[in-house]
């Protein structure tokens, strides 16, 4: 007598069965394992003829009429192939952008005379910001001045001589000094505007009574004033930090990578940024990724740039950030609301005649709303892509009542 036997659980393609002699009888090679909700045929021959049936068993199935299935909001939809983009989860933090932050420093030490801008004010490129009285600019406005008056009289002088040794009235020794005394002249004028431009200050200009000591704090490019350390009359330092100035259009998302995730998260990628406080996302890039791992903290830090045109990111915020990873083709996936968790196993709620059966599968890649299926699962079986959870609670119920 032959035997034949095949195997066909819901979701999944027909398994050949296996029978070795006993005696008189045939005995299966393994036991079938869990769920027990599957159709075998049976195909037996011998010369006294041919024979086929079926035996099914449906333990753990989970009835549920079409009635059903509407109410508790289940949606139907057939696993397959499908292009899919890697992604991976990261916390995250809003910061200013620092290649678009400036710590404004006096640059020299003197007395806060009058402070114009205010906190969360917007500012222009080269807008006076604070004015304070510094003996060291006047000092160097003074020397500036003096040697722009030994300049004008050597000037005068070279002229002279000049004219006098072209003449032929004076010797060309006089002429070659006065000519020597212009050129140390004008380097000593060069020398006292280039320490001024150095801290930042203008030349004496007119030179006008009580103007000498002014220096004026101006904003390094448009910006927003983000924090303010001076008052009236207050002493200042010249490497005190009087104001922070950021460019908020556009920010800095900080994540932090734990080693594991290194290679997925790479300069030039993309990355989608959400707030956790509310209904908000943008789009951004990966500017920026360390090379070094904190010894404190073991791990690294990136960074995504994002535009911020509307200043709804604030820095400050706490964010989670999506890395996108390249597309892939997988064979076959599955709505990521799909896969449940039952006795610690993924299942996918497969449609069955009558209801669902709780199908056990293996899964891989996850782009957030898709989940690769490995294993257990075949392309064109009919799942709870929706209202999964439901189909779970179902199943918990019929335990109890077994156990029971």
């Amino acid at each position: 007598m032959k035997l034949a036997a095949t195997l066909q659980r819901p979701g999944k393609g027909a398994e050949a069965l296996q029978f070795q002699p006993a005696g008189d009888a045939l005995k299966a090679g393994a036991a079938i394992g869990e769920p027990h909700l599957f159709d075998i045929r049976f195909s037996a021959s011998s010369p006294a003829g041919a024979q086929e049936f079926t035996f099914s068993k449906e333990e753990g199935k989970i009835e549920l009429g079409k009635e059903q299935i509407a109410a508790a909001g289940i949606v139907l939809k057939t696993a397959g192939a499908m292009k899919m983009n890697s992604s991976l989860q990261l916390p995250g933090e809003i910061r200013f952008n620092e290649d678009r932050t400036a710590h404004v420093v006096p640059q020299v030490a003197g007395i806060v005379e009058s402070v114009s801008a205010n906190l969360g004010q917007k500012v222009k490129k080269g807008q006076v910001l604070a004015v304070i009285s510094s003996s060291a600019v006047s000092e160097q406005r003074s020397e500036l001045l003096n040697a722009e008056q030994r300049l004008a009289l050597a000037r005068s002088a070279y002229q002279r001589e000049k004219h006098l040794w072209e003449q032929k009235i004076s010797a060309e020794q006089d002429y070659l000094q006065a000519q020597a005394s212009l050129r140390e002249s004008e380097v000593a004028v060069r020398n006292a505007r280039q320490k001024l431009r150095a801290i930042g200050a203008t030349g004496s200009s007119a030179g006008a009574a009580g103007s000498l000591n002014r220096y004026e704090i101006r904003a390094p490019f448009d910006g927003v004033v983000v924090e303010k350390h001076l008052g009236l009359g207050e002493a200042v330092r010249e490497d005190a930090n009087v104001f922070l100035i950021s460019d908020l259009p556009s920010v800095w998302a900080e994540i932090v990578v734990s080693p594991k995730d290194m290679r997925a998260v790479r300069v030039g990628g993309q990355a989608v940024v959400r707030a956790t406080a509310f209904d908000f996302s943008a789009g951004g890039r990966i500017s920026y990724v360390g090379a070094l791992i904190g010894e404190q903290t073991r791990t690294a830090k990136a960074h995504v740039v994002l535009p911020n045109p509307d200043d709804s990111w604030r820095p400050g915020l706490f964010v989670s950030v999506e890395i996108v990873g390249d597309e892939t083709q997988a064979a076959v996936a599955v709505a990521a609301d799909a896969i449940q968790s039952v006795d610690g196993k993924s299942v996918v709620f497969v449609r069955v005649p009558g209801g669902f059966a709780a199908q056990e599968v293996e899964t891989g890649r996850s782009d957030g709303r898709f989940v690769e299926i490995r294993s257990g699962l075949e392309a064109g079986a009919e799942y709870a892509a929706a209202g999964s959870f439901a189909i779970k609670a179902e199943l918990g119920k019929g335990s109890a009542e077994h156990s029971h």
